[in-house]
């Protein structure tokens, strides 16, 4: 993307969820603006303006989105029923309505072929939340990852594998209109974002009930699995959730074990604290 700067803002803000831990584990009280830009290095102004940047709220009041107990207070206060956010459609403000996504899945046969005979191209960019690897065919985006906890290596590893047999092409000129729009999301750009899809028909389903998911708010693998009809395969459906290729635009950090507990997140726990967080504060900004 064209402000390197993006994943500098994030490796700040995942160095203060680190802090806050440490600090509110101990029984410690918020800590001020002083407190966090000194051990961040930083003077007072700099520190704020970059969490202003980030967030849209004060460090101060952000520090409640980060917080260990925060899953439960989103459990509580911003929980969707899925059946009736697809009710209401594209009038919602669940994902589609928010990014207005072209999508179109891919079909049955051509999944069994392992993408044989599929160009996806791909490139790396700074987004929000660290480095994130995107991939995509002519159709749209097909594969969005986060490398800030699992390394670029191994990040690529991932995402290439799930279609074995396809080409690979390097090309982020490509992809950047699509990226930056994914990313921007006051660009007014939203509707140039295709999604292709590829996946089996229980993930697509799955897929497509996540995006149902405003944002903002959260809602539970046990939910899903009723909004798809199936309400007993939730195992099958955190399997699914987890193996979403495109984090950020589906939005499988929205869902959350029915406990409280933030579940897993494919890229990284922190990572996923981080973008309910980043949701949360520009929620109620």
């Amino acid at each position: 993307m064209n402000d390197m700067s993006e994943g500098y803002h994030y490796h700040v803000m995942r160095r203060a969820i680190e802090l806050i831990d440490a600090h509110s584990a101990d029984g410690g009280d918020v800590l001020s603006l002083e407190q966090l830009a000194n051990e961040m290095g930083m003077s007072p102004a700099h520190f704020q303006r970059l969490f202003t940047k980030w967030t849209g709220v004060s460090p101060k009041k952000y520090q409640q989105y980060l917080t260990l107990g925060h899953a439960k207070v989103l459990l509580r206060e911003r929980f969707t029923t899925l059946e009736t956010a697809g009710s209401v459609g594209l009038s919602g403000s669940g994902r589609l309505h928010d990014l207005f996504l072209r999508w179109e899945a891919m079909s049955p046969g051509d999944y069994a072929r392992h993408g044989d005979g599929l160009t996806i191209y791909w490139g790396w960019f700074e987004s929000p939340f660290g480095l994130a690897l995107v991939m995509g065919t002519e159709k749209g985006l097909c594969g969005i990852g986060f490398a800030a906890e699992m390394g670029e290596e191994a990040t690529m590893e991932d995402l290439a594998s799930r279609w074995p047999k396809a080409n690979f092409v390097e090309d982020p000129m490509f992809l950047r209109p699509w990226v930056l729009a994914a990313f921007q999301a006051e660009s007014g750009d939203q509707d140039k974002v295709p999604v292709y899809m590829i996946g089996t028909s229980l993930q697509i389903k799955v897929w497509e009930a996540l995006m149902r998911i405003p944002s903002g708010e959260v809602t539970t693998y046990s939910e899903i699995a009723r909004a798809i009809g199936n309400p007993r395969a939730v195992r099958a459906v955190g399997t699914a959730v987890g193996r979403n290729p495109v984090s950020w635009l589906i939005p499988c950090h929205r869902a959350m074990r029915k406990s409280g507990g933030l579940g897993g997140y494919h890229w990284g726990v922190p990572v996923k604290r981080a973008l309910l967080a980043y949701e949360a504060a520009r929620a109620e900004a």
